[in-house]
């Protein structure tokens, strides 16, 4: 069982949102103009969660800073233009946010503004106290996306949960010292990811809500059926 925590700090991809087809699918459209078109969806899938330079230097490691951080400026307009419409809710997330005590921010790769409109987008903007996305700041596994959310709320370390899908999302957590969740929905690497010794795992996200809020919503809904 998961205890409540004052602070919950969220990944996106592939712990709130299903948005695989569309990363995929831009990576695709940007990868069509370079010597390598032919990069199938699951490879690209596992560079989910981390910076696009680690992909893009896997593929082209001859290409230079330039080069990659050309491929990375097309990357940030071809993917926003789809619209997330292949993009998807993982089941139980509305309904954990809206449970789930304690104040909330996220913690992800994305830039803030591209974090707003996923969220308004599908409706759980107004669960969340603060958005943190990536902003001309080093990535995960640093820690930095973490802390900027504890220095808003003021919070210290130990009474925060960082939930992810990834050992980019462990790693950031060890070492900002926050207690870590671990994913196994998403896009993650498990063995990976268990190097960091999550202290949870969860299948579903519903698993995050504290078992006397469970209890208590199943016994509202069991009053309004009778």
């Amino acid at each position: 069982m998961i205890p409540a925590f004052p602070v919950y700090l969220f990944d996106v991809d592939g712990t709130l949102v299903d948005s695989a087809e569309d990363i995929c699918g831009a990576l695709q459209t940007v990868l069509s103009r370079t010597p390598r078109p032919d990069v199938e969806p699951a490879f690209l899938k596992r560079y989910i969660g981390y910076h696009l330079n680690d992909l893009f230097g896997d593929l082209f490691p001859e290409m230079s800073p330039e080069e990659k951080e050309a491929l990375l400026v097309e990357y940030r307009s071809v993917y926003p233009s789809r619209g997330h419409t292949m993009t998807r809710l993982y089941p139980g997330v509305f309904e954990t946010l809206s449970l789930l005590p304690g104040r909330k921010s996220t913690a992800t790769t994305k830039g803030t503004p591209t974090t707003r409109i996923i969220l308004e987008q599908f409706g759980l903007a107004p669960f969340f106290d603060h958005v943190q996305g990536t902003d001309g700041f080093p990535c995960k596994p640093n820690p930095d996306v973490i802390e900027r959310s504890l220095d808003v709320f003021g919070a210290r370390p130990q009474d925060c949960l960082m939930i992810g899908d990834s050992a980019p999302d462990m790693q950031a957590g060890r070492r900002a010292g926050v207690k870590i969740c671990g994913v196994r929905y998403g896009y993650g690497n498990l063995p990976k990811m268990k190097e960091f010794e999550p202290d949870y795992w969860i299948d579903d996200i519903r698993q995050l809500i504290p078992l006397e809020i469970a209890h208590a919503t199943q016994s509202l809904s069991d009053q309004a059926e009778a």
